[in-house]
């Protein structure tokens, strides 16, 4: 694979044209996971995956790693699947971890990776890494966006 800023443009607008499939497994589980937790979280619109979508792109050490895990995923394929699904699971907690920033939401990402991972199926024309990227996207961009009650206010273990 080579990487060339053409090509992390075109894995941009693949993320971005994945809004439409991601946002609602954004949504579903945070709903999942705030009833776990018995807190409210807010739902992520479209516009609002577009634009952090935008943020991680615009950083361009951290587009050209989120490109290639996408490209990685998009292209991957293992004859049978069930002998190649480890490869795919870590690259796409990977991805999901690095989207989703520094600690804590970055374990937050790759946990929450494959909680995802369990609501998403890919089509059986699809390769198998789709899936697996698009639950990636989706447990990323849902730690970086805001909506959870404990993002939202001042941590109590700051020193002063």
């Amino acid at each position: 694979m080579h990487l060339t800023p053409d090509r992390v443009a075109a894995e941009y607008e693949w993320v971005i044209e994945r809004a439409d499939t991601v946002v609602p497994v954004i949504n579903d589980v945070r709903d999942d996971l705030g009833s776990i937790f018995e807190t409210d979280v807010d739902s992520v619109t479209q516009d609002a995956y577009r634009r952090e979508v935008d943020a991680v792109f615009g950083d361009g050490d951290l587009a050209v790693n989120v490109a290639a895990m996408v490209a990685i995923l998009r292209e991957l394929d293992v004859e049978g699947d069930y002998p190649g699904f480890i490869v795919d699971e870590i690259i796409g907690r990977e991805l999901a971890a690095t989207i989703a920033g520094t600690q804590p939401l970055r374990t937050l990402g790759e946990a929450t990776f494959h909680y995802a991972d369990l609501q998403v199926h890919g089509d059986a024309e699809e390769n198998a890494g789709i899936d697996d990227c698009e639950a990636a996207l989706a447990a990323g961009f849902q730690e970086r966006l805001p909506g959870w009650n404990w993002t939202e206010r001042e941590s109590p273990f700051g020193v002063r």
